[in-house]
Parts: structure tokens; sequence; C-alpha cells
């Protein structure tokens, strides 16, 4: 790698910056989520928990699709084709509509047997499924905000997703006050007022959920509509296999990556589900926890994916090299601290979303192991996103599943099924994943063999 070149560094920082914002806002109200749920007792934090994995199987295939028309449209900006940009914009509303709605029809056919596939403790099952049933009714308006803010950030816009997503989640927490709890007293500068709540309990966090999907999806088309670079504003949603075909060529494997390591996420919470409901519970802790010191990677690799985009666009390899020099130190420097502060303060945040004390405990020890792996995690995720604005998703696809299933499966398989360990063995599986994953995709990315193969600008 190249030194770090500051100017650029900034540029970097400039584009990233509005995405971590997202996701920590995201983050702080899946923790407020988990809080007001986890009030309610460990079967309600259970219900919830126990179809996470499935949430992010579903979340993570709508928005792989969205990676195959981000790094065309990154690449048509870089070659300055306005024009490709807004017909692949256009083609990307009608995706989601066939995404969305598939995803909407299937989950909700299922809804009764999910909890039970996942081995959820059988007093937990009925309200699980509840649960899973409200929160996919409003999947195409999900589609929509997942896949139109990865068109925007395409277009080097990051600042709407992330103000959208501030009112997405404001409008989440505020149902969430009031339709979880039931009616109260509460002091407010030494006044009792009385709140109105629906008491719903877990049916009510997955309607404040379901409610504010529907917001996120109408606001962020309405954006997206009136957008002056991308807007399929006039462009017909009829398939056009000239712009299809590359993008569902690029999609296609991320979405089976994503799919297949979502898949191995809920093979992996299920054999823990079969550990019982103390390590089910501390599991969903850990993982609400973790979720917001995995923020600077995400952010950069956005910021990594969109730049490396326009770079392989205007066919400027030298610039590529600034740039992934320039984020891979950024993001280094960034996941060193959020371990550091991970493993020093996870009993007092394990302790925000639980408070049964074993709950805490198990925690705050499989949180301390996996803040030892956030170095390596963070730059093998920044790699990624440069492979994916480059087009290149079929060696990803090929690295994590060899990562999810021939290491976190397998190892999770022996040291939960076979030597009946609990579960800080199946959190080291995963981190001995994340190191894999870090060696394979460095010395992968040094080979230089990926530039240009996979472009999404390619015809099929």
């Amino acid at each position: 790698m190249k030194r770090l070149d500051l100017s650029l560094s900034g540029a970097v920082v400039r584009l990233a910056a509005p995405t971590m914002l997202e996701q920590l806002m995201h983050t702080a109200v899946q923790y407020i989520d988990t809080a007001m749920v986890g009030s309610l007792g460990t079967a309600a934090t259970a219900a919830v928990g126990s179809t996470t994995t499935v949430n992010w199987l579903i979340g993570s295939s709508i928005s792989a699709m969205g990676i195959g028309f981000l790094a065309y449209i990154s690449q048509a900006r870089g070659a300055g084709d306005r024009e490709r940009a807004r017909r692949a914009s256009a083609q990307a509303v009608l995706m989601a509509l066939i995404v969305g709605t598939v995803f909407t029809v299937l989950p909700l056919l299922l809804a009764g047997w999910v909890p039970a596939w996942m081995q959820v403790d059988e007093s937990v099952r009925p309200l699980a499924s509840r649960y899973f049933f409200i929160l996919y009714v409003p999947t195409v308006f999900r589609a929509a905000s997942l896949m139109f803010g990865t068109l925007l950030r395409a277009a080097g816009d990051t600042k709407t997703p992330m103000l959208a997503g501030i009112l997405v989640n404001a409008v989440n927490v505020t149902l969430n006050f009031l339709l979880i709890y039931p009616v109260r007293t509460v002091s407010v500068l030494g006044r009792a007022v009385t709140v109105w709540g629906a008491g719903w309990g877990v049916v009510g966090a997955a309607a404040a959920s379901a409610a504010s999907f529907v917001v996120g999806g109408t606001l962020i088309t309405a954006v997206l509509w009136r957008h002056r670079e991308i807007s399929p504003r006039g462009y017909s949603l009829r398939p056009d296999g000239a712009v299809l075909r590359p993008c569902l060529r690029v999609a296609f494997p991320a979405m089976l990556q994503r799919f297949a390591t979502s898949l191995g996420y809920v093979v992996f919470a299920s054999m823990i589900n079969s550990l019982g409901e103390i390590s089910t519970a501390a599991h969903t802790v850990a993982n609400t926890v973790e979720s917001a010191f995995y923020v600077p990677g995400y952010g950069m690799q956005t910021a990594s994916a969109t730049l490396t985009g326009e770079c392989v666009g205007a066919g400027d390899r030298t610039r590529l090299r600034r740039v992934a020099a320039s984020i891979i130190t950024i993001e280094t420097c960034l996941m060193v601290i959020s371990g550091a502060l991970l493993f020093t303060f996870a009993p007092v945040m394990a302790g925000i979303f639980s408070r049964d004390a074993q709950v805490i405990d198990l925690a705050s020890r499989v949180l301390r192991m996996v803040a030892l792996s956030e170095p390596f995690y963070g730059v093998y995720i920044v790699l990624e996103g440069s492979l994916q604005g480059a087009g290149n998703t079929r060696a990803p696809f090929i690295f994590n599943v060899i990562g999810m299933w021939g290491v976190r499966i397998t190892g999770t398989f022996i040291a939960v099924t076979l030597l009946h360990r609990g579960l800080t063995a199946a959190w080291g599986a995963m981190i001995c994943h994340n190191v894999l994953l870090f060696v394979i995709y460095v010395l992968y990315y040094r080979t230089g063999k990926w530039y240009g193969m996979y472009s999404a600008m390619k015809k099929a």
C-alpha cells in the first residue's frame, strides 16, 4: 500500500461519515428496542432475538440486489455516463417491487414454522411467530428503503439516507414507547404525568418496526424520484436486458453470498438456541452490543465500494491504490479503538439490555473475546466493498461460504453438539471465521487480479 493521502482521506471520511452516523443511529434504536423488550423479561428477549438471524438473511438478500446497481451506477458516474445511471435506477425500482413482493409472501406463509426451525423453546414460539409475521407485512417498503438508499450512496449521496434513517428511527422509538407499554404515570420535572400506552409488549415492538419501514420506504422513494443525477422519472420500468444483465451478474453472486452466510447465521443461532434460554438471551444481547462497534466498518465499506466503482469506471488504477491505502489505514485505526472500547465496557453495555446476572456475565465474556478480532473484521469488509464496487462478487461469495460453513458452522457443531461446550466455544469459532477471511481477502486483493475482471459495465 502507498502512504496515506491526506486529501483523499478527507474525501473518504466525508463520504463514509454519514453512513457511519446512519448505522450508529440504527444501532441506537436497536439498543433501545432490545432494552425496552428486555424490560418485559428474558422470555420476551428470547422471542425477539430468536428470529434475528432469519431477519438478517432476508434483509441481506434484499440489500445484496442493490450491490449490482451500486457497482453499475458508480462505474457509470466514473465514466461520465448519466444516461446509463438513470436507466439503472429505473430498473432498480422494478427489482425492488419484485424482490419486496417475494419476501413479503414467503415470510408470512412460513411465520408459524420459523421459530420451531430455530429450535426456540416451545413456550416462546407463539410470541416469536407473531412478532415475525407483523415484521414482514410491509417488506415492499423495506426493500425500497434498502435498495434505493444504496442507489443514492452509489451516486455519492450518503447524507440523504442518513437523514431519512434518523427520521425512521425517531418514528420507531416513539411508537415503541407508545405501543410496548400500558398506560402509566411518569415523572416529568417533578410532576406526575399520565402517558397513554397500548400495552402490546413484543407485538407492539413489531408493529413499531413495521410502521417505521413504511415511513422509510416512502421517504427514500420520494427522494430518489427527485434526485438530479439518478432519478428514474421518465424512464420505463419494463425489464431492460442491457442494464439488468450486467447488474444481475454482479448482484446474483452477492445474493448467493448473503443467503449462504445468513443461512449460516440461522444454523449458528439454532445451535445456540439449543443451549437454552440463558444462552439465547446472552447471544441476543451480545449481538446487539457488538453491532454498534461494527459501525466504522460498514461506513468505510460503503465508501470503498463507491470510490472503487468510480475508479474502475474512469480506468484510474493509480487513484484506486490511493483510495485503498487511505480507507484501510483509517479503518484499522477506528476498529482498534472500537475493539478496545468494547473490551473495556462489555459488562456495562450488556447490563443495559438484561437484568439477569447470568445473561450479563455470559454476554460480557463473549464480547471481550470478539473485541480482539475487530480490526481483522474491519479490514476484510472494506476489501469486500472494494471488490463489490469493481463488480467482482464471485470471489467474496466463495470466500464467505468457506469461512461460514467451513469454519464457523463446522467449528460450532463440533464444539456444541459433539463436545457439549457452551456459548463461548461457539463464539470462538466465529472469531476464527473472521480471522480466516481477513487473511484470504488481503492475499487476494494484493494479487491485483480482481481489477477489471468483473466490471458491471461490461455487457453480458
